[in-house]
């Protein structure tokens, strides 16, 4: 690999999040109303204070936030803070800083939509895959119209009938949270598998609500494979049709395959928000959620500035590992 293809695509990888991270700095100032202020404003007067106690608080603020400094400084500032993954004080929460607030939500959403994802990868494209192969099993065809149709409910829907089935009818699985009620997180195999349990139903809506996508996917690359020369000559020579299938159709119908998980895997950090509201499960989406409700910008500042970061990242690994996975692919290209 050489050297120079690295640092061209690690400078387009900084060049994405410098992008990124300025859209998300200059966009809620666009506003005529500054947003931070108002929500300052919307706190003190639920605490009953009068107009000169309110524009008194709201100094004090807006100089804690640095919001009074002229924007150039704000934005230099703001750089610095998003190079050290800093992204100042909630508002909401204040004065949790925004980053523990993350950092705190975010191994729940990795676990539970890394894993979500991870599943219905592997069964869609294997779906997919057989679907398209002209000597799968004929009972594999009339999971087309089911797969199709799964792909068209949303997630979060998919959730609220599964928490409707699974939760309040049979009971067979906890209506909601990460963990049960009264039970303090800690390092036990006890507390391990009652956070498997929660995450069940959520994951299931997921891979239920997903699945499809990646089979219809796979489907469309493996009946335009089946199509190639190189397939068509594999059969010629008279191999195997378990080899022809696995080493040759799949093998190439997995390559745009493997982009769209990529940039998935990246997708997996904001977390499936309503999935995650509807199921009350502690992760980034949910975070991101109250975030919005209570106007706590650093914190959206700081979950937008990570999903840019996670897409970047897995868009740079994927430039350097595809020429590995596809011989025409070159680098110096």
């Amino acid at each position: 690999m050489p050297a120079d293809y690295l640092v061209r695509r690690f400078a387009v990888f900084l060049i994405i999040v410098w992008a990124g991270a300025t859209i998300n700095f200059f966009m809620p100032r666009l506003a005529p109303v500054n947003p931070i202020r108002e929500r300052l404003l919307q706190a003190v007067s639920f605490g009953g204070a009068g107009k000169t106690d309110m524009e008194a608080v709201v100094a004090t603020y807006e100089a804690k936030f640095g919001l009074d400094q002229p924007l150039w400084k704000q934005y230099l500032r703001y750089i610095g803070d998003v190079a050290r993954l800093d992204f100042g004080v909630s508002i909401a929460n204040f004065p949790s800083r925004a980053s523990d607030i993350i950092l705190r939500a975010l191994p729940w959403t990795l676990g539970l939509l890394t894993m979500a994802t991870l599943i219905a990868f592997a069964i869609g494209t294997l779906l997919g895959a057989l679907l398209a192969w002209p000597k799968s099993p004929a009972v594999l065809h009339y999971l087309s119209a089911p797969l199709l149709a799964l792909s068209a409910i949303p997630y979060y829907l998919l959730g609220l009938v599964l928490v409707f089935a699974l939760g309040f009818t049979l009971r067979v699985f906890p209506l909601g949270g990460g963990f049960t009620l009264g039970t303090l997180p800690n390092p036990s195999v006890a507390f391990a598998i009652d956070v498997i349990y929660h995450s069940i139903v959520p994951a299931l809506s997921i891979v239920l609500s997903s699945v499809g996508f990646w089979a219809l996917s796979m489907r469309g690359m493996m009946v335009t494979v089946q199509g190639e020369d190189y397939v068509n000559y594999a059969e010629a020579r008279g191999l195997k049709s378990r080899d022809v299938f696995l080493r040759y159709a799949v093998r190439n119908a997995l390559l745009p395959q493997t982009t769209s998980l990529a940039l998935a895997m990246g997708y997996v950090v904001s977390g499936a928000v309503l999935v995650e509201v509807v199921f009350a499960y502690p992760g980034v989406g949910t975070v991101l959620f109250r975030a919005i409700q209570t106007f706590d910008y650093f914190v959206i500042y700081g979950v937008v500035v990570m999903v840019i970061l996670a897409i970047a990242l897995a868009t740079l690994i994927l430039d350097i590992v595809y020429p590995l996975l596809d011989p025409r692919i070159a680098y110096k290209r």
